[in-house]
């Protein structure tokens, strides 16, 4: 490993949040630089209801984390180590020594590890496909290849001891002046063909993978299991807004067959062996939103950001169904949880609209106490909301043909809830600087509010088919607390909490925007943090819950981080936290997202329970422009999705970076493998000496 390079830096400064310009345009429509949809003018519980005592709302807390066994049972509050006393051992897992920040065109990996690139952008997927050349792409080709910028990664084992896999991979945008030879693509005039690239280009990608158990790492294995979704690959639409006359098109006027899948972004496996996918920044692919002269209609499009004018990447010159003005209706078929089941190559993937519509970073699945099913999902964008769905049916256990059936007809009918979060801090404790309040953690206690439940709306003003279609106005209404970009949620195995990513916010507290909060505390928030909640009773079904924030992610020598209580001068500095995973022990393992730090991104491990609850250590480091995505942590095995390498760069005539194939070689998006090197030269433990 070699220390922090300082020389190689981007051709452009980075925009909020430590993103390239180019990033920001092509993945988000350059969200950043434009005013946030969210005007409503809820502000958080606190100020919605300011007859409720805030120290009587947490004492109601903590008796049901009492009930629970309660953040501090369970844990411990973490405290520095004494001088005078050796650190406590490192955590099973967590175990290595961290990789110091740098700018490296590279994986960065421990002292120990090695690792290995499994699958490249245009590596073969489908049978048949062509070897990829970068100056001669096609459409054709590209429906058979690998996809672009690769995000979330799922790994479903197929035997016993997890040795063949398949691996889900999602695709989530095309950054047009890098999927292109700066010579051959004219942003203002792209030819069809390229369009029809970048269609094939998103979406998702199934594999048939292989652990070899002698050597380490992940190698594909051709089967009849290859599969691309892409932006043709035709869609059943399922649940209560099936049907519905705001999904009607006139290519589709049944509005239940939606044609392809865009902008996913992070995602999960379900308990029975399928994939959940989040449509994410959709809005930005769409045109001429500024013709729709119907003010209730422009409120629906404008609330979702949907693009005025002429696109970036000029698609509705060649479908009409990216023209806002002709097919008005198009951009409320995305922005749904998609559902794949990489099991049948021949089946039909499901957008399932019980799920409600909005940005969806991520799906997660937790079971409830009476064993149905609770999905938690964040809403990525400043100011928005986390939700979460309970089914009405109850889980069958298995992953069989019949089982899938069974459990993926859950997501089509149950309750939707928003998340309301209330500090237990006096307001003046929380005065944005991100100092922490008299009781030395930032905590409180939060309900669900119920939005609609089957053809019932619990929301004034809406009918049960508006809010699953228009339902970030739905949850405003309803005075949801306002997150900082809430990304990634995922329930943790082994002790059953709720974690959840935030990854910035640099509007947080400025003049005419929502101010600080005790789940969202500092003004200006550039570095994100991490939120921790448990359920009433630990029950995925409950309407009731106590949170805390486990990190204020940045740099640890600032005033303004937060560590779980953890001696600071030991820990990795950590910024913008965006995907999160779990290993087998509960550790909390986060991949970041425009590292504000000066660094690259990367993947992190933290416990959260004990000692060493809070100690962030840095495992892995990506390339030069590249952002950390999708990570999987097995005993054996960590799984990474590097997106964007060299995005830094403002087209693909001077790349910034040559990952992975070196050289003058164009960066690939891809997936790497990383395992430790045993004794005996076999595989050993992730995080274990």
């Amino acid at each position: 490993m070699e220390a922090f390079v300082p020389d190689l830096l981007p051709l452009f400064p980075a925009h909020p949040g430590g993103r390239s310009p180019i990033t920001c345009e092509y993945r988000c429509g350059n969200a950043c630089a434009h005013p946030e949809p969210n005007e409503s003018g809820n502000e958080y519980f606190g100020d919605v209801v300011k007859d409720i005592s805030r120290r009587g709302a947490f004492k109601a807390g903590a008796v049901m984390a009492a009930a629970a066994g309660g953040f501090a049972a369970l844990s411990g509050t973490a405290a520095a180590a004494p001088a005078d006393r050796p650190h406590p051992r490192p955590v099973p897992g967590t175990d290595f020594d961290p990789v110091p920040p740098n700018k490296l065109d590279a994986v960065v990996v421990p002292d120990g590890y090695a690792q290995r690139v499994v699958i490249r952008w245009g590596d073969p997927v489908v049978a048949g496909a062509p070897k990829f050349d970068y100056t001669k792409q096609t459409a054709a080709a590209q429906a058979k290849q690998f996809g672009y910028n690769n995000d979330f990664v799922g790994l479903i084992p197929q035997d016993p001891l997890g040795l063949t896999n398949l691996l889900v991979v999602n695709h989530e945008y095309t950054t047009e002046v890098h999927l292109f030879p700066a010579d051959q693509y004219d942003p203002a005039n792209p030819t069809e063909e390229q369009v029809k690239i970048a269609w094939a280009a998103h979406g998702l990608s199934v594999l048939l993978t292989r652990r070899d158990p002698i050597h380490g790492g992940l190698s594909v294995v051709p089967s009849r299991y290859g599969r691309r979704i892409t932006l043709d690959t035709v869609f059943e639409v399922r649940g209560p807004a099936a049907g519905s006359k705001y999904l009607k098109t006139s290519a589709d006027p049944s509005g239940r067959k939606v044609r392809g899948t865009q902008n996913n972004c992070s995602g999960g496996v379900t308990p029975w062996g399928t994939v959940l996918s989040g449509e994410e920044n959709f809005d930005q692919y769409f045109a001429n939103s500024d013709k729709v002269t119907d003010p209730v209609e422009a409120a629906r499009l404008k609330r979702y950001s949907v693009g005025a004018g002429t696109s970036t990447r000029k698609w509705e010159r060649f479908d009409k169904r990216w023209d806002v003005a002709q097919e008005p209706n198009e951009p409320n078929r995305f922005g749904w949880v998609v559902e794949i089941d990489p099991n049948d190559p021949t089946s039909t993937p499901v957008k399932h609209t019980a799920l409600g519509r909005f940005k969806h970073e991520a799906a997660n699945i937790k079971i409830t106490a009476d064993g149905r099913v609770a999905v938690y999902s964040g809403d990525d964008s400043r100011f928005e909301y986390i939700y979460k769905f309970v089914s009405k049916g109850k889980y069958k256990p298995g992953n069989s043909a019949h089982a899938r059936r069974h459990n993926s007809a859950l997501l089509d009918e149950g309750t939707l809830y928003v998340g309301r979060f209330t500090g237990d801090s006096p307001a003046a404790e929380i005065d944005g600087t991100g100092k922490l309040p008299a009781d030395h953690e930032f905590d409180g206690t939060g309900e669900w509010i119920p939005l609609a439940s089957g053809t019932k709306s619990f929301v004034d003003g809406f009918t049960a088919e508006e809010v699953y279609v228009f339902t970030r106005q739905a949850a405003d209404k309803v005075a949801a607390t306002k997150m900082d970009r809430p990304e990634d949620i995922e329930p943790n195995p082994v002790n059953g909490r709720i974690y959840a990513a935030l990854t910035n916010n640099t509007d947080r507290g400025a003049a005419g925007k929502a101010g600080v909060d005790e789940v969202n505390p500092r003004n200006g928030n550039k570095n994100g943090h991490v939120l921790e909640w448990e359920e009433n009773r630990g029950d995925a079904a409950s309407t009731r819950f106590s949170w805390r924030l486990l990190l204020v992610c940045g740099d640890p020598a600032a005033a303004d981080t937060y560590f779980g209580g953890f001696d600071k001068s030991q820990v990795s500095p950590i910024s913008c936290p965006d995907n999160v995973a779990f290993d087998r022990h509960g550790n909390l393992w986060i991949s970041t997202d425009g590292n504000t730090l000066g660094a690259n991104d990367g993947l992190f491990s933290v416990p959260v329970t004990g000692p060493e609850r809070g100690h962030v250590k840095q495992f892995l480091s990506v390339p030069v422009g590249a952002e950390t995505c999708g990570p999987v942590v097995t005993d054996h095995l960590v799984l990474v999705a590097v997106q964007h390498p060299g995005e830094n760069a403002a087209s693909s005539a001077n790349p910034t970076s040559h990952w992975p194939d070196g050289g003058t070689a164009q960066p690939r998006p891809s997936i790497v493998s990383v395992w430790k090197k045993g004794r005996f030269g076999l595989p050993g433990r992730i995080g274990e000496r």
